[in-house]
């Protein structure tokens, strides 16, 4: 009776004779490299399914001088944003085989430093870095491995940022709600001091003035429903007349401002069309009615920072500055009256 090969004891040479190559070959069909006839690559990368081939990772890491690991440095402890940034990230980095580190600094300084040192002692080829918001935030210096921010911008100038355009994201919700008829509108987002809040506002106004439209509120808060009920109540309590449009800095405020109208008998979207910026799917989809909202497209920026971070790694140019990516509107039942 035919024995069964231990899958572990399969070696390249074992698929380079399924295959009919030689083990160089296979080398290079099974990593992407080299100018062989896709035919070739085809052939060899079959034989290696067939003989369920396991390419020995510390042999090629040793080979290639790579560890094939990345290491992400986060301060989002809620995970809020950098779950979908790492979906994105892996679905990148998992074409090439690489593996992701996680570390969350929480916004310290001395943690950061701790997880940096402890990511370069085990040789990672290179590093994202991500946070909670679009706002700027220290640089980690100039490491000996490619570095890429994304969602929260470096303040060194030198370095990658990937993010969204939060200017372009507001300018789609004002032009959306023009689009339905809304002509008195309002901003309400959170802090005043947050790069996302002025970005948005100055995309808010921006649209507003082109269309004619006329501002009767600009108000900034927290990053809360509690705020977005409050601000609600601000709106209704209005003696010049209420708004007909508002547009808030994150779908928290715009559940909060939703709940909020309603409780002051105003509603939505029949008197006061609402539009929310984030997309979070828990909040947008829980809000009565369902919140319309700026998709800043978490997932795809993670994708398009992990491709150029892997580019880098690979030798190519990692670039300088920022890169804003265009927001999308997701339309649902708070902005477009029935």
């Amino acid at each position: 009776m035919a024995s069964t090969r231990n899958d572990s004891a399969v070696t390249v040479r074992d698929v380079a004779q399924l295959a009919g190559v030689s083990p160089g070959t296979v080398s290079k069909a099974l990593n992407g490299q080299g100018q062989l006839r896709e035919e070739t690559r085809q052939r060899v990368q079959e034989a290696a399914e067939k003989l369920r081939f396991r390419p020995n990772q510390v042999a090629r890491s040793l080979a290639e001088g790579r560890t094939y690991t990345v290491g992400m440095l986060t301060s989002d402890s809620f995970g809020r944003f950098t779950l979908p940034l790492m979906e994105g990230i892996e679905d990148s980095l998992g074409a090439g085989k690489v593996s992701t580190l996680l570390c969350d600094g929480r916004g310290d300084p001395l943690r950061e430093r701790h997880y940096l040192a402890e990511l370069l002692n085990r040789r990672v080829d290179g590093i994202v870095v991500t946070g909670r918001r679009p706002d700027e935030r220290r640089s980690v210096g100039q490491l000996p491995i490619p570095v890429v921010y994304v969602l929260g911008r470096s303040d060194d100038p030198e370095d990658l940022t990937v993010t969204n355009d939060d200017e372009q994201g507001a300018r789609l919700a004002v032009e959306h709600l023009v689009a339905h008829g809304r002509t008195r509108l309002a901003y309400v987002s959170g802090p005043a001091h947050h790069l996302s809040t002025q970005l948005r506002r100055q995309g808010f106004e921006a649209a507003a003035a082109a269309a004619g439209m006329t501002v009767s509120d600009l108000l900034t808060g927290h990053w809360s429903e509690a705020w977005g009920r409050t601000a609600a109540g601000l709106l209704a309590r209005r003696t010049s007349g209420l708004v007909d449009g508002v547009v808030c800095g994150s779908d928290q405020i715009a559940r909060g401002l939703t709940d909020g109208l309603r409780e002051a008998g105003v509603r939505v979207p029949q008197d006061v069309s609402v539009v929310g910026f984030d997309n979070w799917d828990v909040m947008v989809q829980a809000a009565r009615p369902p919140l319309t909202t700026v998709d800043p497209k978490l997932v795809r920026l993670g994708r398009l920072s992990a491709s150029r971070l892997l580019a880098a790694i690979d030798g190519a140019e990692l670039g300088r500055g920022v890169v804003a990516q265009p927001c999308e509107l997701v339309i649902r039942e708070s902005s477009v009256p029935t």
